[in-house]
């Protein structure tokens, strides 16, 4: 149901790259790339993508509180690389990989790593263990 997710930013060159070593983890890459925005994602793929804008309005882009994109990931593995990938290019921690809350009715668990990109929007990597 979702196409792609945006996210404003002030310094789109500055921050691209730190979306491109996500992109590359993923498997995916840039499918559009302008002066104003970028968007990551697989060309004529069905699943999510996500965009980097300056806003339209020219004011300054800001966090949303309680905003949060989720990048799913294949297994635990990657969820932990994606959550180093993301310090590594600048970002900060917001919670470690690792299972959250308790397991479902069927065993299954969610695991996830939490992170913000360089200008605080807030992204998570996840997948489900399944039990």
């Amino acid at each position: 149901m979702i196409g792609y997710v945006t996210l404003g930013t002030n310094d789109l060159q500055g921050n691209a790259g730190f979306y491109d070593a996500l992109a590359a983890e993923l498997g995916v890459g840039r499918i559009m790339d302008f002066d104003t925005f970028v968007v990551w994602g697989e060309l004529g793929g069905s699943g999510a993508g996500i965009s980097l804008v300056k806003p339209y309005d020219g004011n300054t882009a800001t966090v949303g509180n309680g905003t949060m994109a989720a990048l799913q990931a294949k297994d635990p593995e990657q969820v932990r690389r994606l959550h180093e990938i993301a310090l590594a290019n600048g970002g900060s921690d917001e919670g470690a990989p690792g299972p959250r809350g308790e397991p479902d009715e069927q065993g299954n668990t969610f695991y996830a790593a939490y992170f913000r990109d360089r200008e605080g929007n807030k992204l998570n990597a996840f997948c489900m263990l399944q039990g």
